[in-house]
């Protein structure tokens, strides 16, 4: 077993993005796929370690860019900055996260048949939007995700749904797990959602310790929910 990595230049219109790629040359191909859009300071180590870890499972992995190669956040301004555009024009997100599926679907390694997609805070609505674009995607997880919805026309959902989500997180409050509970229903979605109690935001990433803001990382929901996914993955992409 070899896990292969590279970098891989794509574009959406102008904007050149660079995505992160990685799958088990060892295991016969084309492999099952899956997308994991980053949370909102940008495509980095937290993504590329869960596209490193889920590659050992099987997938190939393609951890996508949205905000242009080499944009990074490191303060919560900087942060706020990269995500306004998309959180403001949902359509220009819907676009950007779908030209990274095409990107997925153009690579030799990868089964365009079995592509799923995951997201963590700000790739959590990604991942979502995707879901709700119609895509092609067999499903999509959401990790203590936003859950507003687009405002965009209504898609029939064909995607299986996962919502991993902290009960306490103050930027998906509970009122909002309703109304997107409604929403997929609505779309005739197979969905489900996970809400771990005492649970705040970014409750899988280890650096998250910032209670002023509601981030707060949580060892046994970290865990819960990775085993969720992965039970997710093996539905959807076996």
């Amino acid at each position: 077993m070899a896990i292969r990595e590279r970098l891989i230049e794509y574009r959406d219109g102008a904007t050149l993005l660079e995505g992160f790629f990685c799958h088990d040359d060892a295991r016969p191909g084309p492999l099952p796929a899956l997308l994991i859009a980053h949370e909102w300071a940008g495509r980095g180590e937290f993504v590329e370690r869960k596209a490193r870890r889920l590659a050992w499972h099987g997938f190939a992995t393609f951890a996508l860019d949205m905000f242009g190669k080499g944009k990074r956040g490191t303060t919560t301004a900087e942060c706020s900055a990269l995500i306004t555009p998309f959180v403001e024009d949902r359509a220009l997100l819907a676009r950007r996260i779908g030209a990274a599926l095409t990107t997925a679907k153009g690579l030799p390694e990868v089964d365009t048949r079995r592509i799923a997609a995951m997201g963590f805070c700000f790739g959590g609505m990604c991942v979502l939007d995707l879901a709700r674009s119609g895509a092609d995607v067999r499903g999509v997880a959401s990790v203590h995700g936003l859950l507003k919805p687009s405002g965009l026309a209504a898609e029939k959902i064909r995607a299986k749904v996962l919502i991993l989500h902290g009960y306490d997180d103050p930027m998906a409050p509970p009122e909002d797990v309703l109304a997107i509970a409604s929403e997929l229903s609505a779309a005739g979605a197979d969905w489900q959602v996970h809400a771990y109690g005492n649970t705040r935001h970014a409750f899988t990433n280890p650096q998250a310790n910032d209670a002023s803001l509601g981030l707060m990382y949580d060892e046994a929901a970290d865990r819960r929910s990775w085993h969720a996914v992965l039970q997710f993955l093996d539905e959807v992409l076996r």
